[in-house]
């Protein structure tokens, strides 16, 4: 089939693709902006500041850091999930709003379908933290005195769905201990609120914790991983202490919405990794506990497919819900 005006349309089709090409090679024109799902001052607002520091030297444009915390974390999914696709409106997604709430409840959202996976950031242990007050001083003194007072003791979690929220029901499940859940807005109100003892017990990430613990705010009972943190290396696991099946590692990553263009994509990938391996930048990190991880915007999705089957396997098994 022949048409009277393919000259026409061809050469509309390369000013296109010219458009299009110039577009992107501009990339970055004006300022980028990181949406964060829970409150200013918890570890992913640490974290994302971190990245938009070096993003914003690396790309020579402003990164402002929004905080829209609720809903535990789909409050800020769905935010960018709709925003327009080309690079200016990114997601400092974690364990919680990519794994764990998404295999706990349905959402408005998919964390697969709806995102591209830029960049992974890092990952950081979970620990488990109580207030000072708490006479207990390891694992085994804590169940002791949780199952010598069932229900009288309150953990707070940055939401439902969320890794503290999820360790401290699997605590509870290993051990056959009974705690009363007090869900907060982020980590930072909920460790606020456990270091002023209105709460008891929490489980937020290294990262979140640590300032707190070498401050004496917190006392540390032991990690929540399969393996002692090189931050704190004389705290034991829980398992080292005989819990088991407590095993809550929390990551977290870049992501910008459906259908940005790939070459924006592997763009911020390729600038993301270099800064993350700036010694400057791990060392930041680091110094909050979280251990910097890089990947490709591919192994990303796939680690991200991954977790969302592991989660629901122990949300099967742990009979856990949003509730």
């Amino acid at each position: 089939m022949q048409f009277g005006n393919a000259p026409v349309l061809c050469a509309l089709a390369s000013a296109a693709a010219i458009f299009c090409s110039s577009a992107l090679a501009a990339y970055p024109e004006k300022s980028i902006t990181i949406v964060v799902p829970t409150a200013a001052g918890g570890a992913n607002d640490a974290m994302a500041r971190v990245i938009g520091q070096a993003l914003s030297a690396a790309l020579k444009q402003p990164v402002v850091v929004d905080n829209k915390a609720g809903a535990n974390g789909a409050i800020a999914s769905e935010f960018v999930m709709r925003a327009a696709p080309d690079g200016y409106t990114l997601m400092l997604g974690y364990v919680a709003t990519h794994a764990m709430n998404p295999a706990l409840q349905k959402l408005r959202y998919d964390p697969v379908k709806d995102f591209e996976p830029v960049a992974m950031v890092g990952t950081s242990a979970t620990l488990m933290v109580v207030t000072p007050s708490v006479k207990a001083n390891n694992a085994k003194e804590l169940v002791a005195a949780l199952k010598a007072a069932p229900d009288k003791t309150s953990y707070a979690s940055a939401g439902n769905g969320t890794a503290p929220h999820f360790a401290a029901e699997m605590f509870k499940l290993s051990t056959g201990t009974s705690m009363l859940h007090v869900p907060y807005k982020g980590s930072a109100p909920a460790i606020t609120d456990t270091i002023g003892g209105q709460t008891q017990v929490m489980f937020p990430s290294l990262f979140t914790a640590m300032p707190y613990v070498k401050a004496g705010k917190l006392k540390a009972i032991g990690v929540a991983g399969t393996k002692r943190s090189p931050q704190m290396p004389d705290v034991p696991t829980l398992k080292e202490q005989g819990v088991d099946n407590v095993d809550v590692s929390q990551w977290y990553g870049i992501f910008a919405p459906a259908k940005t263009p790939k070459p924006v994509i592997e763009q911020l990938n390729k600038v993301l990794n270099a800064a993350l391996a700036d010694k400057g930048v791990i060392k930041k990190l680091e110094d909050h506990g979280a251990e910097v991880e890089t990947m490709t915007s591919e192994q990303m999705r796939t680690y991200v497919q991954q977790e969302q089957v592991k989660w629901k396997k122990v949300v099967q098994a742990a009979k856990l819900s949003a509730d």
